[in-house]
C-alpha cells in the first residue's frame, strides 16, 4: 500500500514527486516514458533558467533530478484503469497486468497526439508514419518525409528533422502557418524545409513502408502527390484520460475538471495536475507549478486524514 500513485512523467508529475519525496511519503510513479510533448520539442526558450535547452535534455535533468529521492518509479507502464476499493483507497491496474493500492492519486498523464484519421494512417504506423520526432527522427535519416502541422510542434519536429533528412516538407491546413514568428523565422532560414499552407492530407500510401501522400490543394480543390518515406503528425493532442472515468469529471475538451486552488478533482483524495486538466494555459512553466500545488494538497489530504506512513 503506497501514500500516493502519480501517474505521468511529464513535468507535473516529475515535480509532483520530487515535493511529495521531500515530504517523506511512500510514492510510486508509473509513466511509459519520461519524453511526453517537452521531450519532443526541439528548442526551448522560455524556461527560467535555460536561456535555450533542447526540450529532450531538459526531461533528462527533470529526471535526474527525480532520482535524487526515493521514490519508487515504474517506467515502460501505462495505467489501464484507477478505481475505489470498499476501505475508501484506490487500486491502479496497469496494462502490464500490475496492481497497486494507495491512499492518494495524482493524475499527471498529459496528453496523447492527435491522429489523422486518414487511410493509411494506422496501417503504416511504425512503418514510416510516426508521432514522435525524438524516438524516431534518426531512423529517416537521408529520407525525404513530410511533417503534417504548422504550429509549434510541427515546425520544431521540421528543425528536427533537418539534421537528418535531406528534404522536409510542412503540411498547414490553414491558410498560414500558425506558430510562433521566432520559430517561422528559423525555419525560414533552411532550404531544404518547404512550407505548403492550404493542404489537406488526405492518404497515405505505401507497399510494405510508406512511399508518398496524397495531400488537396485547397485553393484549387485539386489533389496532389508527395513521394516522402516518412509521415510526422503533428497536429495538436488530446488528453490523455482513457484509464480514469466515472471518479472525475471532464469539460467539452475532455480535459479533467479540478479545483484550481488544490488541484482535487470531484473524488477526495484524487488530484490531477498540467495539461490533463482544464487549466487555461498549457505551458511547461504552469505544469510544474501545479504539479508542487497537486503534491501539497495531497500531503495535506493525507495529513489531514492521518492516512500515510510515518
Amino acid at each position: 500500500m503506497y501514500d500516493l500513485i502519480i501517474i505521468g512523467g511529464g513535468p507535473a508529475g516529475i515535480t509532483a514527486g520530487i515535493y511529495v519525496a521531500r515530504k517523506k511519503l511512500n510514492t510510486l510513479l508509473i509513466s511509459r516514458d519520461f519524453i511526453g510533448q517537452v521531450g519532443e520539442a526541439f528548442l526551448i526558450e522560455n524556461y527560467p533558467g535555460f536561456e535555450e535547452i533542447l526540450g529532450s535534455e531538459l526531461m533528462e535533468k527533470f529526471k535526474k533530478h527525480l532520482e535524487k529521492f526515493k521514490i519508487d518509479i515504474n517506467e515502460g507502464e501505462e495505467v489501464s484503469k484507477i478505481s475505489k476499493t470498499k476501505d475508501g483507497n484506490f487500486e491502479v491496474k496497469t496494462s502490464k497486468g500490475d496492481r497497486f493500492l494507495s491512499k492518494a492519486v495524482i493524475i499527471a498523464s498529459g496528453r496523447d497526439p492527435r491522429p489523422l484519421e486518414v487511410p493509411g494512417e494506422k496501417e503504416f504506423l511504425g512503418r514510416g508514419v510516426s508521432y514522435c520526432v525524438v524516438c524516431d527522427g534518426p531512423l529517416f535519416e537521408g529520407k525525404e518525409v513530410v511533417v503534417v502541422g504548422g504550429g509549434n510542434s510541427g515546425l520544431e519536429a521540421a528543425l528536427e528533422l533537418s539534421k537528418f533528412c535531406p528534404k522536409i516538407h510542412i503540411l498547414e491546413v490553414s491558410p498560414q502557418l500558425t506558430s510562433d514568428e521566432i520559430t517561422q523565422e528559423r525555419v525560414k532560414k533552411i532550404e531544404k524545409i518547404e512550407v505548403l499552407t492550404n493542404a489537406e492530407i488526405k492518404e497515405i500510401k505505401g507497399k510494405n513502408f510508406v512511399n508518398s501522400i496524397v495531400y488537396q490543394d485547397l485553393k484549387t480543390k485539386r489533389e496532389k502527390t508527395l513521394k516522402v518515406e516518412g509521415v510526422f503528425v503533428q497536429i495538436g493532442s488530446i488528453p490523455a484520460t482513457g484509464f480514469i472515468k466515472g471518479l472525475v469529471d471532464f469539460n467539452k475538451k475532455d480535459e479533467i475538471k479540478i479545483d484550481p486552488k488544490t488541484c482535487e478533482t470531484k473524488t477526495p483524495g484524487l488530484f490531477a495536475a498540467g495539461d490533463v486538466t482544464d487549466i487555461l494555459v498549457k505551458q511547461i512553466i504552469v505544469a510544474t507549478a501545479e504539479g508542487a500545488k497537486a503534491a501539497l494538497s495531497a500531503y495535506k489530504y493525507l495529513q489531514k486524514s492521518n492516512n500515510y506512513s510515518k
